[in-house]
């Protein structure tokens, strides 16, 4: 097949087009090499030298236009990604993922094309609060957290109905989604473009809600990328792992490998075709707990700086339920949690990290996004 990957040079993205390739297909990247990911803007060393590689942005049409010239297939992966930043780059999150989408559906829907098969890549993020349970009241869905009560340091969320304790359950692609950022709300609209559009011109469209990816080329000078490279970062950098509020919010971590996997089912699957579907581990692990473990596999001695400070919108726990992609296309993810952090720990070896996470942060405090310092209870 004939493939378009856009956002094909990025972590997940070239991942994907090695596995194309490898699988026979021709593929065309499609990257505007954003220097915020890709230092200098240049083109990164593990750009696969089998794919065609054309430089352009989603948010230029004609250049996109002839991107998709003989594809047959689009893997739609191009986005700016980060939950702080997208609270104040408000226009170029919206361009960029709305806008960028929407370039890419109006081609096919008013120009002749063969593309036969549209995977966009989707977010954890539009869901918001994960479920929980209550003793009292079952299964419940808790509001996100106040900064009343985040001032009071009280980090748990509580029962919506009788205040009590909580219990976090698995997300289901039916629940409610409840974005609670421009990047959330970005992603969201995103997906249901793409199967809207998909719907409505017989294009056979598949959402995959990607949670918390983590693996070797996500980028260690990105400071708004996922947690796991942010830690690696700073540790490469010989300082401590910056975590907010108490550390035991909860998070589902899936390597880039299954992630790769999940796309390369859906692709050829047609039982995927107009669903959306979580693609995760199923399995929580907290974020002091990535620091921890980041830091024994290195043999590492620098303790985690956990601040009690919180970021206005984040939330507590967020793990997937994933039977939906099990049943249709068979899909479980395979690399152990440890196996992925080694993993990531060789690449890092020999990667640039350059730690601009206090620079990130006092951007964001700048912004008001992360709270200053709360008293503590008596």
């Amino acid at each position: 097949m004939n493939i378009l990957v856009t956002g094909g040079a990025g972590f997940i993205g070239s991942f994907l087009v090695d596995r194309m390739i490898r699988d026979g297909h021709r593929v065309r990247i499609f990257d505007n090499l954003d220097p915020q990911v890709h230092r200098g803007g240049r083109p990164p060393a593990h750009l696969n030298p089998g794919a065609e590689f054309v430089r352009g942005d989603v948010r230029d049409i004609d250049a996109l236009g002839r991107a998709l010239d003989g594809i047959e297939v689009v893997s739609h992966h191009a986005a700016a990604v980060g939950v702080g930043q997208s609270q104040y780059e408000i226009k170029h999150y919206v361009d960029v993922n709305i806008g960028g989408t929407a370039n890419l559906l109006h081609l096919l829907a008013n120009r002749p094309h063969r593309v036969r098969k549209l995977v966009v890549a989707a977010s954890m993020s539009s869901y918001g609060e994960g479920p929980c349970d209550c003793a009292a009241c079952g299964r419940v869905r808790p509001p996100l957290r106040g900064e009343e009560q985040l001032g009071r340091r009280e980090w748990e969320c509580r029962c919506p109905s009788c205040g009590g304790a909580l219990t976090p359950v698995p997300i289901v692609e039916e629940d409610e989604r409840r974005v609670n950022s421009i990047y959330a709300i970005t992603k969201m609209v995103q997906e249901e473009m793409c199967l809207n559009i998909g719907r409505t011109y017989a294009v056979p469209t598949v959402a995959l809600r990607y949670f918390n990816v983590y693996g070797p080329r996500q980028s260690l000078s990105n400071p708004y990328t996922g947690v796991a490279a942010i830690f690696m970062s700073r540790i490469k950098n010989g300082r401590p792992p910056v975590i907010f509020e108490d550390g035991l919010q909860s998070r589902d971590f899936i390597s880039v490998h299954d992630i790769v996997e999940a796309n390369m089912l859906a692709l050829a699957r047609p039982e995927a075709d107009g669903g959306a579907f979580n693609v995760a581990s199923g399995r929580p692990t907290t974020v002091l707990g990535i620091a921890e473990t980041i830091n024994r596999l290195c043999g590492a001695a620098i303790a985690p700086e956990i601040t009690m400070q919180f970021r206005k919108g984040d939330v507590r726990h967020c793990i997937a339920d994933t039977s939906r992609i099990e049943r249709a296309i068979g899909f479980r993810a395979r690399v152990a949690f440890e196996d992925g952090m080694r993993e990531l720990i060789r690449w890092s070896e020999t990667a640039e990290a350059v730690d601009l996470v206090d620079k990130a942060t006092a951007e964001l405090r700048a912004k008001g996004i992360v709270a200053d310092d709360a008293p503590r209870r008596s």
